[in-house]
């Protein structure tokens, strides 16, 4: 009887088998003592600082013998918890001088019947999409560094990624009617007014936003088909479509041909078409005989040929850095210029470089000063 042992079902167990239990039975105790202490540790560190919330916010999904990725790690500036209060209050002050800023010009732009002519409705428009641009990319930003919480989902991240490409290639495309506007003005004066009507504004307007939220359509629903199954960590304030293409465990080709051809429908002429109007106006420009006329000329056209050269300087900057090995670590130097600062330096250019708006400006100052004077007294 000592060497035969029965369970409830009735099994007849050899002492062999009764040892090798036992001994599965001091594996398992074994192990969940580990886990206690571990978990133990895990909670002391936390408390006591040593790990950071990046590593603790991380949501996995087990799928078969896959681990499918739900969220991302915006890794942002760092692990530097000591910096985000200045960096903070930074990126506020950049928010609200940009979005107060781009919105005054849409004001002035409205209110003073000086500036209704299309340069200026285009600037208008131009002014609005920077408000929505740099609003896609800073309050998540100032999120996380508020509440150091830096995951973000994948259908978030995806969402933020076609509204903010949305509006890029929206951007392209109006740079590139804002300097067509600009050679229409200078090389064609006389019929100027007739080319350049209001209903063809109206249309060119609607149909570049319109394009710039459609180019990226396709694209966006297959990147939302894609898994990931890697790393979940992007070393970058904002999400992009590169890191997307990096982190992904399927087969991606299909995207990478349709970025393609997005980039270069919406991108690429638009470029050209800016490239070859200032081309034509540099050389109209050199050819009026006095240096009054000269400058006069340019000074039409050289706060958005600084904005162009901006835009497009930071923005090649970035797509050709990413791939460089030895200056990668300064493509968040570029990004940062390229997605908050530009649209901070729209205003700005604007307003200091050019009269007309200076002047509906002053307007503008002043009868609100008269206005509080009066309903003061």
């Amino acid at each position: 009887m000592h060497f035969e042992l029965f369970k409830h079902c009735g099994k007849r167990i050899t002492p062999q088998e009764d040892l090798r239990d036992e001994e599965e039975v001091k594996i398992l105790s074994i192990q969940e003592e580990e886990e206690r202490e571990e978990t133990f540790a895990f909670s002391y560190a936390c408390r006591k600082g040593h790990i950071t919330k990046r590593m603790k916010l991380t949501t996995n999904i087990h799928v078969g013998n896959q681990t499918t990725i739900t969220k991302f790690i915006l890794l942002g500036f760092g692990d530097l918890p000591q910096l985000d209060i200045l960096l903070f209050l930074l990126f506020l002050v950049i928010y609200i001088v940009t979005v107060a800023g781009n919105i005054l010009t849409i004001a002035l732009v409205v209110t003073d019947q000086h500036l209704h002519t299309p340069m200026y409705f285009f600037l208008g428009n131009l002014s609005c999409l920077e408000t929505s641009f740099t609003s896609t990319i800073l309050p998540r930003v100032l999120a996380s560094l508020l509440t150091g919480d830096k995951s973000i989902s994948v259908m978030g991240c995806i969402t933020q990624f076609y509204f903010f490409g949305s509006l890029a290639g929206t951007e392209c495309l109006l740079l590139s009617v804002m300097s067509y506007d600009r050679y229409l003005a200078i090389c064609k004066p006389l019929h100027y007014a007739a080319l350049m009507n209001d209903r063809l504004c109206l249309q060119l307007v609607v149909g570049l936003w319109i394009g710039g939220f459609l180019s990226l359509t396709i694209f966006v629903f297959m990147m939302s088909q894609l898994t990931f199954c890697g790393p979940n960590e992007i070393d970058d304030f904002f999400f992009d479509f590169r890191p997307i293409i990096k982190l992904s465990c399927t087969d991606n080709r299909m995207v990478e041909f349709a970025s393609f051809i997005s980039t270069s429908i919406f991108t690429l002429p638009p470029f050209l078409l800016t490239v070859a109007s200032y081309v034509c106006i540099i050389s109209n420009i050199l050819r009026i005989p006095s240096t009054t006329g000269r400058q006069k000329a340019f000074s039409t056209c050289s706060s958005h040929l600084i904005m162009v050269t901006i835009f497009y300087g930071t923005l090649i900057m970035v797509y050709l850095v990413s791939g460089s090995d030895t200056l990668r670590d300064l493509n968040k130097v570029f990004s940062f210029f390229y997605g908050v600062l530009t649209p901070l330096l729209n205003p700005l250019i604007y307003s200091l470089r050019n009269k007309e708006v200076k002047e509906a400006l002053r307007k503008a100052l002043l009868r609100s000063f008269v206005f509080y004077k009066n309903s003061k007294f």
